[in-house]
């Protein structure tokens, strides 16, 4: 039996934390606090090539609880692994990068996060699933404007 060498390949070779932060700049004064803080989340993602068919993924998100104008707690957390992807080309390719392996690195982001804030001894926070399918679809549009504004310059 031959194998089919041009079958496309999508492997998860490693999930890993590339770079987690915790602050908790007020402490041990801000478990005093009655109020609750305010919540406030900044999320990317970002695709590199490593190698010939290997990718690394990278979703990182900031989560920032403020009470007032002071900061109860930040955590930065980068989750990354690495992809084998063989045989996709074009914008099958970008949609994998985009869309499908952000997709499977997010749940371990959202588990790495309430964690942290768990383990600062703040109750978790749950980051909303995300729909990268979205986001991938507003950057090409913003892309596409972009590029034809500048070429409009032109």
């Amino acid at each position: 039996m031959s194998e089919n060498k041009d079958q496309p390949v999508f492997t998860v070779e490693k999930l890993y934390v590339k770079d987690l932060s915790l602050e908790v700049p007020g402490s041990p004064g801000v478990f005093k606090q009655k109020e609750a803080p305010q919540i406030e989340i900044a999320m990317n993602n970002s695709a590199q090539k490593v190698e010939e068919g290997f990718f690394e993924i990278v979703v990182k998100a900031t989560v920032t609880a403020k009470v007032k104008d002071e900061i109860t707690f930040l955590v930065e957390a980068s989750q990354a692994a690495i992809f084998q992807i063989r045989n996709v080309d074009g914008e099958n390719l970008d949609m994998t990068l985009g869309i499908t392996a952000p997709n499977i690195v997010y749940p371990y982001l959202r588990e790495t996060i309430s964690q942290s804030i768990s383990r600062a001894g703040f109750p978790p926070v749950i980051l909303q699933p995300m729909n990268f399918e979205a986001i991938y679809r507003a950057r090409k549009k913003e892309q596409e404007s972009a590029q034809a504004n500048e070429a409009t310059k032109h």
